[in-house]
């Protein structure tokens, strides 16, 4: 059985070329998301831009970000970054180079300077929940029934390192597919505050919008044209989608080791790497795991391995990383709910755990969905109580499980396997059914 975001019906109000792409959204989401010195500020060669409240506060319902529970502060730095090896994926005939933004969060300093920072830059978060954004059409929130620019983090923007931490460990965030990098901060900052530097990533024109430092606001463009309706060429689109976001993920691990020779300072440690990764994220994780062997240990949270277009997978399509499986450790998180929790279950997580030779798990989370992976969990249930409640309610976006449950399972979850294969450090909770989270259910 399928992990399927929420999408919403139709709305026969909207356009005719609008509703054939959410048809294509769907058919994609039935397939490919079954998933003591101050950091220093970037150059202008690479960018820079501001995550920090906006000024202006409306009526509509808000919400607020879990606070993180490791022992240290956190910081944040957000970084536009170009590819001057690639043009444009998804703009033909551009001869403009990869642009990305991405965003770097750390363990800082206590009561450093800088402002707390906005989970959402304005025109981001305009854009998120306009018609055209995710809110709409990954969860069915109404068009502009949410001040998602209202939402602050906790970390603080270009705060002091806090080096008590030691070097620290890489973890790269990948979102699910039309998602923000934005969109998993609750679980982003908890790493952070345990000492690790996490980066999440921007996949520039498949993210409903990404915001550059000049005010540039670049939409999602995977479906301009016609939208391919014949399954092979969603499959062949689904392959480029999953070809462009590990590209952009191996780019982002060569930039990194650039960025901490010249402006870090070596407070990384590249040498201890992880990936993890929501839906098309968790595909993204696996499959540049499978690519670069500079990334160690990887979490798939609830993302299918394949490339079968606009039907059920049926094991036809498989992914290289499916059919060569891993030598690394590889985490497999499903949801409850929707049936996709088990391997045995979904055909491309079935091959994967056949083929892989590294270590392995799979978890599911009780009663969840597959948005329950993501800030949904979390930021939902309170917007619901302010009235902004998804089409087809609350339990069909984020399932069953209780917010506060589902919030200390992924960061326990998360935080022990990246501990374990990074660190070292095993507190053993990966090793079976735990009295801590009995909604947890392994699969042998």
């Amino acid at each position: 059985m399928t992990a399927v975001p929420h999408i919403p019906s139709r709305d026969r109000s909207r356009s005719r070329s609008h509703s054939r792409r959410q048809v294509l959204v769907t058919g994609l989401a039935a397939s490919a998301l079954l998933a003591t010195s101050a950091l220093p500020s970037p150059a202008a060669a690479t960018g820079r831009t501001s995550g920090g409240p906006a000024t202006r506060r409306s009526s509509l319902p808000k919400a607020e970000l879990p606070r993180p529970t490791g022992p240290f502060a956190v910081g944040s730095v957000a970084l536009h970054l170009v590819d001057r090896s690639r043009t444009e994926p998804w703009v033909p005939g551009t001869s403009a180079h990869r642009e990305l933004m991405v965003s770097l969060w750390y363990p800082a300093r206590p009561g450093g300077p800088g402002r707390a920072v906005s989970q959402m830059t304005a025109g981001a978060a305009a854009h998120f929940g306009s018609a055209e954004g995710a809110a709409a059409l990954n969860l069915g929130l109404a068009p502009g029934s949410v001040d998602w620019g209202a939402t602050l983090t906790h970390a603080h923007e270009d705060a002091p390192v806090d080096h008590r931490a030691g070097q620290l460990p890489v973890v790269l965030y990948s979102p699910g597919l039309g998602d923000p990098r934005t969109w998993n901060t609750a679980l982003v900052e908890d790493l952070a505050s345990r000492g690790y530097a996490v980066v999440t990533i921007d996949h520039t024109h498949e993210a409903t919008e990404v915001e550059f430092p000049d005010g540039r606001l670049a939409t999602m463009r995977i479906f301009d044209g016609t939208p391919p309706t014949d399954p092979e060429a969603i499959s062949a689109l689904l392959e480029k989608v999953v070809a462009v976001r590990v590209a952009d993920s191996r780019f982002l691990l060569d930039e990194l080791a650039r960025l901490n020779r010249t402006r870090f300072g070596g407070a990384l440690d590249l040498r201890r790497v992880g990936m993890f990764g929501q839906s098309a994220g968790g595909f993204t994780t696996a499959q540049t795991m499978h690519d670069d062997r500079r990334v160690r240990a990887g979490i798939n949270m609830d993302g299918v391995m394949d490339y079968v277009g606009g039907r059920e997978p049926d094991g036809t399509h498989l992914s290289s990383v499916a059919l060569d499986g891993l030598d690394r450790p590889l985490l497999l998180m499903g949801t409850g709910s929707e049936g996709s929790g088990d391997y045995r279950q979904q055909p491309s997580w079935a091959a994967f755990w056949a083929n892989t030779r590294g270590w392995k798990a799979d978890v599911t989370l009780t009663g969840s969905r597959h948005a329950s992976y993501t800030d949904a969990e979390v930021l939902l249930p309170q917007l619901a109580r302010q009235g902004a409640v998804p089409e087809g309610g609350l339990a069909g976006a984020v399932g069953t499980v209780p917010p506060g449950r589902a919030l200390a399972a992924n960061r326990a979850y998360v935080a022990s396997f990246f501990d374990r294969w990074l660190r070292g450090r095993d507190d053993h909770l990966l090793d079976g059914p735990s009295q801590r989270f009995p909604e947890m259910v392994f699969a042998r």
